[in-house]
């Protein structure tokens, strides 16, 4: 685990990636289960039986439940991405031990689903999370891209090359991908799972977050991958 202390008002990046670099996810209804948990396990307090709960037709997807205890978040989620093998959250800790609590929540709560449903056995990821503390804003605004751009880049014919040449049909390609919360930041639109804390009053346009997306993507490519800030940073 390379993992930094962090605190109350941190922002942290966190990163978890299935065992051997396995799916952790294997079909559209356990990615859509994955953007429940990011809404309704990050409470102190969770209903057991939350799943049972959401699915009843009477509540609105994304609402918490009224007869539930009132939310009290464990982290502000900023941004977040699932890919087939791995996810990433931008989190900021808003409780002591908050980051913590709510990633265990989310990993404890897929290999179980997992387990049950596959009869497998065992953690479906590689050992404990990485995570990076934020210290200043340009950090900050170079994650936000890298997470919710260019990790779905990846996922573009041809990959992430492909994807800077034609910027703006990936781009495109990117904000229909319904596993990523770029929408927000791209369509300045409200999000009952995120929210955008200090990014809103960094990205104060979505031109300004397509700007600093298209900047970060056309760096990574053209950098050696061995001397690439986000290698150093993040691996």
């Amino acid at each position: 685990m390379r993992k930094e202390p962090f605190t109350v008002g941190n922002y942290v990046h966190v990163v978890k990636r299935g065992a051997r670099g396995t799916l952790i996810v294997r079909n559209l209804s356990e990615k859509r289960r994955f953007l429940k948990m990011l809404r309704y396990l990050n409470s102190q307090e969770i209903d057991e039986n939350w799943e049972r709960t959401v699915s009843d037709s009477s509540i609105t997807l994304y609402d918490w439940p009224p007869q539930w205890h009132t939310q009290r978040p464990l982290v502000k989620i900023l941004g977040y991405c699932l890919m087939p093998n791995h996810f990433h959250l931008l989190l900021k800790e808003i409780e002591m031990n908050g980051i913590s609590k709510f990633v265990k929540k989310i990993s404890e709560s897929m290999t179980l689903f997992n387990n049950n449903k596959y009869g497998e056995h065992g953690s479906i990821f590689q050992g404990a999370y990485r995570a990076r503390t934020i210290h200043n804003n340009e950090y900050l605004q170079y994650v936000a891209a890298y997470i919710l751009v260019k990790n779905p880049f990846e996922l573009y014919a041809g990959g992430l090359r492909e994807a800077q040449k034609n910027f703006e049909d990936a781009y495109k390609f990117s904000i229909e991908y319904e596993f990523c919360s770029l929408v927000p930041y791209a369509g300045n639109t409200v999000s009952q799972i995120i929210e955008k804390d200090i990014l809103g009053e960094i990205f104060q346009s979505t031109d300004d977050f397509k700007t600093c997306a298209r900047d970060m993507i056309s760096a990574f490519v053209s950098r050696n991958a061995e001397t690439d800030l986000t290698r150093l940073y993040l691996e």
